[in-house]
């Protein structure tokens, strides 16, 4: 009996490559910086029964059109808005994710951001490397107080929680906003809840951290920011499709706001020309929430058996559209 095809978008690390190369036939995008260009992915799908994706890649209805024989999608995301939901769901493809994995490594990132942006660490290693620091200056290159300040987290789901622990040891006052409250999540973090208006309001930092969906959409626009403070610092490391940029951009550069560190953007990769790259007070970083070792390997690995069950039509371990094993579905 031969074996089904697999495409892989993307290098991935070889121990999860091993697994699915014992039962599978693998097509692979072997270039770790270059996305795999559509015409290709389009061709190899057309026979492949599996697909091991990324964030990056757009799985979509002419996709799915284009592959008779593809049983499962499996993305090394917790994320999955580049992949038609619905669509998969009506041909009965289901779609594996990676949740709680990197949540934890995520949150240093995000608590990493929210500090280098308020010091300002950037800016100082670069005004040594470019030669301008002359001398000890009692104003020179001061940010905002981190310790004790307040905090307001858009998103309390497994990321915003590390996040809250984190601040936690910072002596911050918590808030947060959600779509619903979590009265266990306000004791266990002593955080209290706040209306989005009153969250913008309130908070020193303004951290986003909700799911990309339709009623997140542009979440944080034009109105929202001119509710901020002065000295407020809007972290993004959820999906950049939370914020208006163009809005982002007008409150950074006329200093409405005081900093922005941003992890993640609406068209990825960012260009060093965007407005937002011109901005001193905007410390951004490539998408990299995710992005130690020991995680990104983990992803994969669960990546692979997702797609090793799919292939064998049995429940996924974690499923986006149809009963997984844990039964973390969403459809």
């Amino acid at each position: 009996m031969s074996k089904p095809k697999v495409v892989i978008t993307r290098r991935i690390p070889d121990t999860a490559l091993r697994m699915i190369e014992v039962k599978a036939n693998v097509f692979i995008w072997d270039y770790e910086d270059v996305p795999i260009p559509r015409d290709i992915l389009l061709k190899e799908c057309r026979e492949a029964s599996g697909i091991f994706t990324n964030v990056g890649d757009l799985i979509d209805h002419q996709l799915f059109e284009n592959s008779p024989k593809l049983k499962v999608v499996s993305t090394m995301a917790v994320g999955f808005d580049n992949i038609d939901i619905q669509e998969a769901t009506k041909r009965g493809i289901r779609v594996g994710h990676t949740p709680g994995i990197l949540s934890e490594t995520t949150a240093d990132l995000t608590f990493a951001l929210l500090m280098a942006t308020a010091r300002r660490i950037v800016e100082a290693t670069d005004y040594i490397k470019e030669g301008k620091w002359k001398s000890w200056s009692p104003m020179l290159l001061t940010g905002q107080d981190v310790y004790g300040a307040v905090i307001g987290i858009i998103g309390m789901g497994r990321i915003g929680e590390g996040v809250a622990r984190r601040a936690l040891g910072f002596g911050m006052k918590i808030l947060y906003h959600n779509r619903n409250r979590l009265p266990d999540t306000e004791e266990k973090l002593n955080t209290s809840y706040r209306s989005l208006d009153d969250l913008v309001k309130e908070s020193d930092y303004v951290v986003m951290l909700a799911p990309s969906t339709p009623e997140t959409y542009k979440m944080i626009g034009e109105r929202e920011l001119a509710l901020m403070k002065p000295n407020a610092i809007f972290i993004n490391a959820s999906r950049g499709t939370n914020v208006d940029e163009n809005a982002l951009y007008s409150a950074l550069k006329e200093k409405r706001i005081w900093a922005a560190g941003l992890d993640v953007f609406e068209n990825e990769p960012l260009s060093s020309q965007h407005p937002l790259m011109s901005l001193p007070n905007v410390l951004a970083t490539p998408h990299i929430g995710s992005a130690t070792i020991s995680t990104r390997t983990k992803m994969a690995v669960l990546t692979s058996q997702n797609l090793l069950l799919g292939l064998e039509d049995k429940p996924l371990i974690h499923c986006v559209n149809f009963n997984s094993q844990d039964s973390t579905t969403l459809v």
